[in-house]
């Protein structure tokens, strides 16, 4: 199926992503702005040293706005004076372990940063549609062979799964109170698996602690080798939200919530080995295990069929793909090259 994003749906039309200097925030809006968008953003300053953001060009074309999640008064001023007619909701505390460190912190950006991004939406005469990104540790820890449906229990047994678990019934609420009437912006949310790509710098995540490792040329600890998780390249999920984007303003979109993940899933282990042959690292690179107390689900995957009946969306890129495309990147980027042909680069080889 051709997305109508390449037809021309997006040129000229304006696109607020919350979070855009964050990493997938990044990887967005140069989606957006090769497709011809109005991009438009609002987030903190990015986290990280370095950071995708800070490294590539786009800034110069991105009206960006600097307005924390938590500030009610601040997101309605910036989405009243943006007038966006599409939204997509990235903003997030998104580090399970950090969560366990800041748990009140994780649920005020996640609970009630997206109940104000929600509540400054319901003013806004522009806005066609709306895409609240969650994840897919929303779910109960139940895991099943097949990967959990969007039907599934939703849960959370660490502050930063249940936080985005209770965004999903913020989203729900508020599509039945006050986004049900005819003629109403659509409001769905994303689902999204374990995302890889070149660019991410955040502490705590296993590429990019991988490459630190690589880069710094010492020892790189994991948590837990055997965990299974759904690993997919940024572009992958990032394509499915455009496409809910697009079926809502076609009429279609019939559902409030999909899944985006692999045909199939693979352990840390496997992974992060994988990530650094690639990368250049040489065999065998020292990783040491050090178990962390904090839970975290020993197998987590996701049943993408709806996104594939509903929107006609299929990842591109197996997970194999997906982990050389991320360490290609990161082997190019220690050599010097620039980010931003990095980006384009993948974004060709994507499309192609």
């Amino acid at each position: 199926m051709t997305s109508i994003a390449e037809g021309g749906f997006w040129r000229g039309r304006r696109v607020l992503v919350t979070g855009h200097t964050g990493f997938k925030g990044s990887w967005l809006c140069a989606l957006l702005l090769r497709r011809g968008a109005r991009v438009a953003g609002i987030a903190l300053p990015p986290e990280t040293t370095p950071s995708l953001w800070a490294l590539l060009p786009y800034g110069a074309h991105v009206e960006q706005r600097l307005v924390d999640l938590r500030d009610r008064d601040g997101i309605g001023a910036a989405i009243g004076a943006l007038r966006p007619q599409t939204i997509f909701h990235l903003a997030a505390q998104s580090l399970v372990r950090r969560g366990y460190a800041e748990p009140v912190e994780t649920y005020a950006t996640n609970v009630m940063g997206t109940l104000h991004l929600l509540e400054a939406a319901r003013s806004c005469a522009a806005l066609e549609s709306t895409v609240v990104v969650t994840s897919d540790k929303v779910y109960a820890d139940r895991p099943s062979e097949d990967g959990y449906t969007e039907d599934a229990r939703l849960g959370g047994a660490d502050p930063y799964a249940g936080s985005k678990a209770a965004a999903e019934l913020v989203v729900e609420t508020y599509r039945t109170a006050f986004f049900s009437a005819p003629g109403s912006p659509k409001i769905a949310t994303a689902r999204a698996g374990n995302v890889v790509g070149g660019g991410d710098f955040a502490l705590d995540r296993l590429l990019p602690d991988a490459y630190r490792a690589f880069a710094a040329g010492s020892i790189l600890t994991i948590r837990r080798p055997d965990a299974i998780r759904p690993w997919q390249h940024v572009l992958d999920p990032l394509h499915g939200y455009l496409r809910i984007a697009e079926a809502a303003a076609g009429g279609g979109a019939g559902f409030d919530a999909y899944n985006f993940g692999p045909d199939r899933t693979a352990d840390v282990r496997s992974v992060v080995e994988r990530f650094l042959r690639t990368l250049g690292a040489g065999a065998p690179f020292a990783i040491r295990v050090a178990a962390s107390p904090e839970h975290e689900t020993a197998v987590l995957a996701v049943d993408s069929a709806r996104a594939h009946a509903d929107l006609g969306w299929r990842p591109r890129w197996a997970t194999e793909t997906a982990v050389d495309a991320a360490a290609a990147w990161y082997r190019d980027f220690h050599g010097g090259e620039p980010a931003e042909r990095l980006v384009e680069r993948d974004l060709d080889a994507y499309a192609g």
